[in-house]
């Protein structure tokens, strides 16, 4: 496979054309099916950068960097660095630049992975910012979406919970929008999908409705996206706690959707999918944060490995 992705970094879906997200998710067939060289990071270095704690993401990275031949370095607390001591983000991302042949960040700060790709000398994969974006997610849940309805185009998906604040839910809807498929937003009226999304929908004239009821919610869709309530994102507590247990997703329920449907969430959960449903065979959300580790494998390798058959 001849590498087509024409960038340096990965810092928003908004930065990949459609044939590059399909190219993105062929490769990570390659590597889920062992079809493909994995030896491609031989001698290489990669930072992780993680500002914010987190499990799946990082853990998959190192999965895949792993699997690829390479080594990592990096930190996922900074208050163990030096940024307990008052470095600036430049001052590190420079540092890591010197270190390592790519950098995968994590930031709190909205804007942060761009920032970072402008002053770094290797290339930068947005690893999460703030409620901003969360392009890696967004692919391994396109490539989850893909493998389980067997196409991306045409689809009923429905995202549940915190659309406010949900950075895997903007970058999906993002991505979905090249793909002619409708939407339904099911949030508490305290945190809807923004307005900024909503933009880019009608821009697009795609069809997309937001309702409160889960129940309504299930019944036309393919896949149903289930997200937390981020307490981390409230400033306020008292607000958090009059959403936070606004939906639960119960094996009842589960049993109105459509054949073919399938849940997904990002991880991880609270409680707002029952413990039940993982028995369910339209629970996917396990095997969706398993194909995590062949979309980075991709994605890693397009940006700084040779890719070939």
């Amino acid at each position: 496979m001849i590498n087509n992705l024409k960038l340096k970094n990965l810092i928003s879906i908004k930065d990949l054309k459609k044939s590059d997200i399909i190219n993105i998710l062929e490769l990570a067939s390659k590597y889920e099916r062992n079809s493909i060289q994995v030896n491609k990071l031989k001698g290489k270095v990669i930072a992780t950068a993680f500002y914010e704690p987190s499990t799946r993401t990082r853990l998959s990275f190192e999965s895949a960097i792993s699997k690829l031949g390479g080594e990592v370095i990096g930190f996922s607390d900074s208050s163990s660095t030096s940024v307990k001591k008052g470095e600036t983000l430049k001052d590190t991302i420079m540092m890591l630049s010197n270190y390592s042949d790519l950098i995968v960040l994590r930031h709190p700060n909205e804007g942060a992975a761009r920032f970072a790709s402008e002053v770094s000398n290797v290339p930068v994969i947005n690893a999460g910012d703030g409620s901003n974006q969360h392009p890696t997610q967004t692919l391994l849940d396109l490539y989850s979406i893909k493998k389980t309805q067997k196409k991306l185009t045409g689809l009923n998906i429905t995202f549940v919970g915190d659309l406010k604040y949900g950075r895997t839910v903007h970058s999906l809807v993002l991505a979905l929008i090249k793909f002619n498929c409708k939407f339904t937003f099911v949030a508490p009226k305290q945190l809807p999908i923004p307005s900024s999304i909503k933009l880019e929908l009608k821009n697009n004239n795609v069809e997309f409705q937001e309702i409160t009821s889960l129940e309504k919610g299930i019944e036309c869709a393919d896949i149903v996206y289930m997200t937390r309530i981020q307490k981390e994102r409230f400033l306020d507590p008292i607000e958090y706690e009059g959403v936070k247990n606004s939906y639960i997703l119960t094996k009842e329920l589960v049993a109105r959707g459509k054949e073919n449907l399938k849940i997904m969430h990002p991880l991880p959960r609270v409680n707002e999918i029952d413990i039940e449903v993982d028995k369910d065979p339209k629970a996917y959300y396990f095997k969706q944060s398993e194909n995590g580790i062949y979309v980075r494998q991709a994605i890693i390798s397009l940006l700084i490995g040779e890719t070939r058959k």
